[in-house]
């Protein structure tokens, strides 16, 4: 073996002997004009060849890796422009650019949490005949999301289905039903209660969860399976899309927030703080989370670039529910019968409404709900309309579904009318619009079996909310707050 190796390095010794001679300085190395690969069969390198497409895409590239944070931002607007421009032609022939403007001083607002438009005032009481019903699950439907578009709602349900339904029609267009037969390793749906849904904005994917511990990953259009995601230990509760993006968060029993990047499919970080399970999440634009912490009585704002989450206190029973109302205010509903309106900026709740179902109000059940509630019935879900003054609440069993109206800049809140409905309403969710509001009711709660309302069905709800013609007022929150200083 010595043998074979010695004139081999006998040869390299002689020619670095030669090289060191005749290189007084560093060799340059010369410019590679032409990209080339070696062909692995043949001995032989030949130009690699791009197609004309892909050399365009090869010059975007370059051109966004070179363009300056200003240029950056500058096609950033250009495109945000053309985007606002687009959907307003496709409302009418003429660009109305006043409208542009108005849409885009909206747009900033959002996206920094200030907007804030005063409609409460604008909806009249809905006629409980005008109410639709969409029947299919087999036991009590347990939340709901509705697409962007408003065209489409998705529901989950305990006998461990989804179902996609047609607004307009009221028809079922896909069912993903219960994975009884199925490998726990390579699941086709979910094998036990469903408890969260979410849409992202773009209406491209929709995601559910539940007992079985899985985030699965649905094509919101054909509700194909494109991912299953697994990670947390116990039921997965709460799902929430950050808006204009695929960034997803998942609440779990497990006491964990998980971030997921859809775009990638992929995990990203853990968020731990809760001290029992969490019951909801929420999300708006910015890069943060809102979640209930069940007996913990906590609602915590995680804040994902600064690594931090602010405490709140408030409730002295469960909180299960909560909602973003902007970026400076939130709703939360409490087992002890109260519904809390929160600023971020303060630790404590500014208002709380004692009782806010009260049981009287209950056609039947009323003494059941309110023994099992500890005298007040559960607050079973909170909903609010992003970036306005109006709020919806659910009591477990009370027979009803009240709107609020934020008043005086988030001081306060009062009751405008109330919507009749049997059984226990476990998901509230308006659509983008304000036009109606989608109710998921059950004989259930959602998270257990204290009590069933033998009378009511498991349906989804979708309740019309009628209009005035009274202009909306549009007010920066931030101003807005001064002011009531």
């Amino acid at each position: 073996m010595s043998s074979f190796f010695l004139p081999a390095v006998k040869t390299r010794r002689q020619g670095g002997k030669a090289d060191t001679k005749e290189q007084p300085a560093k060799r340059k190395r010369p410019t590679p004009v032409k990209k080339k690969r070696a062909l692995v069969d043949q001995d032989v390198e030949i130009e690699s060849e791009l197609s004309s497409a892909e050399e365009d895409q090869l010059d975007i590239e370059d051109e966004s890796d070179d363009e300056t944070p200003q240029e950056k931002r500058l096609r950033l607007a250009k495109e945000q422009l053309a985007r606002v421009a687009a959907e307003e032609m496709e409302k009418g022939e003429d660009i109305d650019h006043a409208a542009i403007a108005h849409r885009l001083q909206e747009d900033v607002l959002e996206q920094s949490g200030r907007l804030q438009r005063k409609v409460a005032d604008q909806y009249e009481t809905p006629d409980p005949s005008a109410v639709r019903f969409f029947r299919g699950h087999d036991l009590s439907v347990t939340c709901v999301a509705i697409s962007p578009d408003d065209r489409h709602v998705f529901s989950g349900s305990k006998d461990c289905s989804v179902y996609k339904w047609d607004v307009a029609s009221g028809r079922k267009v896909a069912c993903i039903a219960h994975d009884r037969h199925g490998v726990a390793s390579d699941p086709k749906g979910h094998r036990a209660h469903v408890l969260a849904i979410a849409v992202s904005s773009s209406g491209k994917y929709m995601v559910s969860g539940g007992h079985d511990t899985n985030v699965m990953v649905w094509n919101a259009e054909d509700c194909r399976l494109l991912k299953v995601f697994k990670g947390h230990k116990k039921a997965v509760s709460g799902l929430a899309f950050r808006k204009n993006t695929h960034e997803l968060f998942s609440a779990s029993f497990d006491r964990s927030v998980k971030l997921w990047n859809l775009d990638e499919m992929a995990y990203v970080e853990t968020l731990y703080g809760h001290q029992d399970e969490i019951m909801a999440i929420d999300s708006l634009n910015r890069e943060r989370c809102l979640t209930a912490g069940g007996s913990d009585h906590s609602v915590r704002l995680w804040k994902i670039p600064e690594e931090s989450h602010l405490i709140f206190h408030g409730h002295t029973s469960s909180i299960d529910c909560c909602k973003m109302i902007n970026e400076q205010y939130s709703v939360a509903g409490s087992q002890d019968g109260g519904i809390s309106l929160w600023n971020f900026l303060k630790k404590k709740p500014v208002f709380i409404r004692r009782a806010a179902h009260k049981p009287s109000s209950a056609p039947a059940a009323a003494a059941e709900a309110s023994a099992a509630s500890g005298g007040q019935p559960w607050i079973s879900a909170v909903g609010a309309l992003p970036n306005s003054d109006l709020v919806v609440s659910a009591g477990s069993m009370d027979g009803s579904i009240k709107f609020w109206k934020c008043h005086n800049h988030f001081v306060r809140m009062e009751e405008l009318f109330s919507v009749p409905m049997a059984g226990v309403v476990n998901s509230l969710a308006f659509s983008s619009s304000g036009d109606f509001l989608v109710a998921g009711i059950g004989q259930e709660h959602r998270l257990g079996r204290w009590w069933t309302v033998k009378r009511a069905k498991n349906r989804v709800a979708i309740i019309p909310l009628p209009k005035t013609q009274q202009a909306t007022t549009t007010v920066p929150a931030k101003a807005a707050a001064k002011t009531s200083r």
